[in-house]
């Protein structure tokens, strides 16, 4: 019982070389509550080596800021640029040291797993995950990059990996049976239950 009550702080990122994505929600038993969400811009960058130092920094200070229990972060993907996916796990990388260098705990998700746990949809929009974490969160501002709702949808995934007391983390064998287990966090969602 006592782990149910249990508050904690969740970070979210996603990882980038032009933008990264955060967002920090505080999860309290069955409720979660949006503290933060935004983005570094680091545009203004040429040397790659001063973006991946101002990624370091930007999250440290968050971490120092927020003070996380953990830090949910999105693994980077194969696309067809070879480059890109370097350029990535520099990112990724230098925002785990960054938590690392603050004792904070991280996990790893990739974006199917995390589209998969917002939407129901492994394959949903960033668009579609943006609206349905403004449902689940309820707020209605739109971020300026859908990078700031990316980093939120990391932090909102690791929130429903709830392992349970037992030590035994909870299974669902779809979106349905979530939704009823979890009815305080998905309120005023209709469930389309195929038959």
């Amino acid at each position: 019982m006592l782990n149910e009550k249990k508050e904690r702080v969740i970070m979210g990122i996603d990882p980038g070389t032009a933008v990264m994505g955060y967002g920090v929600i505080l999860e309290k038993g069955n409720k979660t509550e949006l503290i933060s969400l935004g983005v570094v811009k680091m545009t203004h960058l040429d040397d790659p080596f001063l973006k991946l130092q101002r990624i370091f920094e930007k999250t440290v200070v968050l971490i120092d800021e927020y003070k996380p229990d953990v830090l949910a972060i999105e693994a980077p993907f194969y696309g067809k640029n070879i480059q890109v996916l370097l350029k990535l796990g520099r990112a990724q990388g230098i925002a785990i040291a960054a938590a690392l260098s603050r004792n904070v705990a991280v996990t790893e998700y990739s974006p199917r797993k995390i589209k998969q746990s917002i939407t129901g949809n492994g394959n949903a929009t960033k668009e579609q995950v943006a609206a349905m974490l403004q449902r689940l969160l309820n707020f209605k501002e739109t971020p300026q990059f859908l990078d700031a709702t990316d980093g939120l949808a990391v932090a909102v995934c690791h929130s429903f990996q709830k392992i349970t007391s037992g030590g035994k983390a909870k299974t669902y064998s779809g979106w349905e049976s979530f939704v009823t287990d979890n009815k305080t966090k998905v309120k005023g969602l209709a469930v389309k239950v195929k038959k």
